[in-house]
Parts: C-alpha cells; structure tokens; sequence
C-alpha cells in the first residue's frame, strides 16, 4: 500500500512539471466556465451550487476529472482556483493539479465535472502550499453529486472544503479523501507571464487574463 501512495505522489508531481501551452490553459479555463453554467442550472443541485459561490472564500474547478480502475483506483486531473475578494469581485484563475488513489473492489471508470468550495481562511491559506493532502491538511465534506441525489449533503459546518459533482461513468458518487492538491506554478507563469504565482494572481492580483473574463462572470452572475 505505502509503495502504491509513493508511485502516485510520483506520477503527480511529475504531471505537475509538465508546462501546457497557453491554448491548453485557455482549453481548461472555458472548459471550468461551462462546468460553473451547468452546475448552477442543474436541476437537483443549481440552487445549493449558488448559495455555496455566495459562502466561499474561493472555488476550485475541475472540468475533467478521472477515475478508472481494476482492484486498483486512481483519479487526477487539472483544474484552477479562484478566490473572492472582500468586495465580493473574483480573481484571475490560478491553476492547480489534484490527484489520489485507493485499492480495493471496484471496477469500473469515470469522468467528474468538480466545483470544490473553499469556506475557511484557514483552507485558503493551506492552499498556497505547495501540496497539501485532503483529509488530512484540509477537511472535507461532499455536497450533492450528480443527478437524481435530491440535494442532500453531507453536514459541513467547520469543513474547509465541500465538494459537487457531476458524474459520468460506472462509479458512484465521488470520494476525494486522500487526495493530493498541488501548484501548477509552470501553468501559471505560461497563461500570465514571469512572476505569476498563485499567491500573486488570487490575493495580490498582479495578474490577469482577458480569457479567463467569462469565466469569472459565471460565478459573479445572481441566481438565476
């Protein structure tokens, strides 16, 4: 088991080294603002998804994330945070990688539209690390995940996060507890240019893209 952990720590911190382009970056960014539109129309979950932009001091969006496996489990994929001003108006999107494992009986694959809310400072804070571990760094908590779940959620009063999800696939529902949560500092100095860190884009806001305009107007939007 601690062998397995290691080689996926590895394959994330190596994914993580690999520069994207900007047209990758800009792929993923309008990739985040349908998934923010479908979500906040979803009949079962579009109010709650809405009150929960409201709450959050930020929101990490993963368009795509995978699950697959055969006794042994995986999930990854790439996705961009976002933080809320004290006058309620969003950052630029600073991008991010998330990745874990599991082993056990499952067979089965997956696809996973992800909208991760961030509800504390403390949570924030530990997301300027370089990683940080779900569950064990950060709490977490599962909001509805996909349709038919009538939107029942899990208490999540004190969790740092709390996380909705649309899913495809034979799987169900969605567990991230474990999950690694790490900086793709190469993607941000790609999509803004020398001295785009995380820190900078989401708190000091030296950085900004036009592309990234329609993305933030999805969560600035009022409740439909």
């Amino acid at each position: 088991m601690r062998r397995i952990g290691f080689l996926l720590i590895a394959l994330l911190t190596l994914s993580l080294a690999v520069p994207a382009s900007a047209s990758e970056q800009q792929e993923l960014v309008d990739r985040g603002k349908l998934v923010v539109d479908r979500l906040r129309r979803d009949q079962n979950m579009g109010k709650s998804v809405s009150d929960m932009i409201g709450r959050a001091k930020a929101v990490l969006i993963v368009p795509n994330l995978w699950r697959a496996g055969f006794f042994f489990g995986g999930s990854g994929g790439s996705g961009m945070l976002l933080a809320k001003g004290a006058d309620g108006s969003w950052s630029a999107p600073a991008f991010y990688g998330i990745g874990g494992g599991s082993f056990g009986l499952q067979i089965g694959a997956e696809m996973q539209e992800l909208m991760l809310f961030v509800l504390t400072d403390g949570g924030l804070a530990k997301l300027m690390d370089n990683q940080v571990k779900i569950g064990a760094d950060l709490t977490f908590a599962l909001g509805p995940v996909g349709a038919g779940m009538g939107g029942a959620t899990t208490p999540n009063f004190g969790a740092d996060l709390v996380a909705y999800s649309s899913s495809i696939g034979l799987y169900g529902g969605i567990n991230l507890e474990g999950g690694l949560i790490a900086i793709r500092e190469e993607w941000n100095r790609g999509y803004y240019g020398e001295g785009a860190t995380s820190r900078e884009i989401l708190f000091n806001r030296r950085f900004d893209n036009p592309g990234a305009a329609d993305l933030r107007s999805a969560l600035a939007a009022p409740p439909s």
